[in-house]
């Protein structure tokens, strides 16, 4: 089995800044992309960011140039710096990772609890 556990989340002023971690535990052989999604009330899950397992980033338009993501495999953590937050930003997060398991023959795509978001004006 593999677990995702996400922590960081809170509330905070418009303008302030908060950084989100994702780690990954269990039977983990290798891990792919890992991201961040999130889901405000009455709105669909949508994509925060993603990095590969080579490095590369992808952001939300809506967040590029005010977020940033990292990851340290060593550890099997994702993080999710955020700065200059926004009400707009207010959602739940979710942590989503591609993980390889040993024994198993493909990869399971796996998602965080969720962790909450506040951002005042």
């Amino acid at each position: 089995q593999v677990q995702l556990v996400e922590s960081g989340g809170g509330l905070v002023q418009a303008g302030g800044s908060l950084r989100l971690s994702c780690a990954a535990s269990g039977s983990i052989s290798s891990i792919n992309d890992m991201g961040w999604y999130r889901q405000a009330p009455g709105k669909q899950r949508e994509l925060v960011a993603v990095i590969t397992s080579g490095g590369s980033l992808n952001y939300a338009d809506s967040v590029k140039g005010r977020f940033t993501i990292s990851r340290d495999n060593a550890k099997n953590t994702v993080y999710l710096q955020m700065t200059n937050l926004k009400p707009e930003d207010t959602a739940v997060y979710y942590c989503n990772a591609n993980i390889q398991l040993f024994r198993r023959a493909f990869p399971t795509n796996t998602w965080g609890q969720g962790t909450q978001v506040t951002v005042s004006s």
